[in-house]
């Protein structure tokens, strides 16, 4: 069977029989629709910064666009897979892991990452996955282990004992969103690059899940759900795919200039050996023929002037370029296949893409990063917002810098004994805003003088 009982147990017993008429995860599913969190993801920027036009998609659109893509590939595995047809893959639980896989980037995306990081290597690191886990589990303000009447705002004990457990959602969907099976080590040289995984405080959490859920056969095994395999794939695509329709909306691109740039010697080079690195032996011919595919041009046609005049009306009209998403879409889902496990190993089936499709994902989102992330226009978001969230942090951790927090934060903050756990409530409030309050507290702190009465 593809689900137990014990997929639905939570941290905290609920009386789910009292909900008629809706799931566990359809519960879980909900929580999360309603969380703060999730509704913060609206002001985190995708690409390009949403101010800039209101075209461009944002983490909290891009979210929904995931889920999408994960429900059709699931409908897909349902309706060509014996096993599932049997035992049918969970929607509710797989549109969950696509909403739920980016609640935990910071403001400024991979650059707020890696300041955070940066300023925790010391505490445990940061790095949105685990904090994803980390939100749903502990930071989200709905449940707590007991209700004793200390019981406040800030759900910490005045022993500093951390009650919080967050939604309290079942161990199933916590699996879904468990990318990385490896925990981040507690202490680590500033020298060493950014770790994924989950931190040291989820451990014990990490624990649960693996003992309601089940553990995969075969040794050295990766702990990873059909689920998140599923949202893990749709991800790929949704990026690959819809960041290039964003590059062409903001005139960062169109398709022949996509071949021109891939016909510079050192940027392919480049792009191939990013490629070869998530699939191991691919040739560059291999990459080069996936992504002139991909493109859509008749690249023998004698006349350049209109084989030019076809690219830019790709990127330029909305409906063209519309329907060149949704086809690369429909392609890339119908790569997608299982490799079923009989018993209880069903839960950790392998989804599978097919070689061509993969190479032209991986293609796709590598070009998507080295001619749009990399390009000058923002490069310079990428270098304030590694400082914006770095000085943040930074003021925030200084001598009596947790007076200005939040009344609820500075309580959790006060009750909590040891650094590590202090410097992780710091981190929590940084990483939970939007690009544009952290731009506002930071001007608050650096900047303009006029805004240090507003209240935080």
């Amino acid at each position: 069977m593809l689900y137990e009982d014990a997929d639905h147990e939570r941290s905290k017993p609920e009386g789910e029989e009292l909900d008629i008429g809706r799931t566990p995860f359809r519960r879980d599913f909900g929580r999360l629709l309603h969380s703060p969190a999730f509704r913060r993801l609206q002001g985190k920027t995708q690409l390009f910064p949403g101010h800039e036009s209101d075209f461009f998609r944002n983490r909290l659109t891009h979210s929904l666009e995931v889920a999408q893509v994960a429900k059709g590939i699931a409908l897909q595995l349902n309706a060509t897979c014996a096993e599932f047809k049997q035992s049918p893959i969970d929607l509710d639980l797989i549109e969950f892991a696509g909403l739920a896989h980016d609640l935990g980037h910071p403001p400024f995306g991979h650059n707020g990452e890696r300041a955070l990081d940066d300023c925790m290597k010391e505490f445990g690191g940061f790095e949105g996955n685990a904090q994803t886990l980390r939100i749903l589990s502990r930071v989200e303000k709905k449940t707590l282990k007991d209700d004793p009447a200390w019981t406040d705002v800030c759900g910490i004990s005045p022993q500093g004992i951390d009650r919080r457990l967050g939604l309290n959602l079942t161990y199933r969907s916590l699996a879904s969103i468990l990318k990385y099976d490896t925990l981040i080590p507690l202490r680590r040289r500033r020298s060493t690059d950014l770790k994924k995984g989950y931190y040291y405080s989820e451990r014990g959490l990490v624990e649960s899940i693996k003992q309601h859920v089940g553990q995969p056969d075969g040794k050295g095994a990766k702990f990873k759900t059909i689920e998140c395999q599923v949202m893990d794939i749709a991800d790929d695509i949704a990026y690959s795919t819809y960041d290039l329709e964003d590059a062409m909306k903001g005139g960062f691109t169109h398709p022949l200039a996509l071949l021109v740039k891939i016909g510079n010697q050192n940027l392919f080079r480049l792009l191939w050996e990013k490629v070869e690195k998530e699939i191991k032996g691919v040739t560059e011919h291999e990459v080069f023929a996936a992504l002139t595919d991909l493109l859509q041009l008749d690249t023998d046609s004698p006349n350049a002037l209109a084989l030019y005049a076809e690219s830019k009306l790709i990127a330029g009209d909305g409906k063209m370029r519309s329907e060149f998403s949704s086809e690369m879409i429909s392609g890339f889902v119908r790569g997608v296949s299982v490799k079923p496990k009989g018993g209880k190993g069903l839960r950790f089936s392998e989804v599978t893409v097919a070689h061509e499709t993969r190479v032209k994902i991986e293609a796709l989102k590598h070009l998507n990063y080295l001619l749009t992330i990399m390009s000058p226009r923002l490069k310079v978001v990428e270098y304030r917002g590694y400082e914006v969230v770095r000085t943040i942090f930074e003021t925030l951790n200084s001598d009596e810098g947790h007076l200005l927090l939040p009344d609820d934060v500075q309580a959790m903050f006060e009750r909590l004994v040891d650094t590590d756990s202090k410097k992780r409530v710091i981190c929590d409030f940084v990483a939970g805003m939007t690009d544009r309050y952290a731009v506002e507290f930071y001007g608050r702190l650096k900047e303009s003088g006029a805004s240090i009465f507003r209240p935080i």
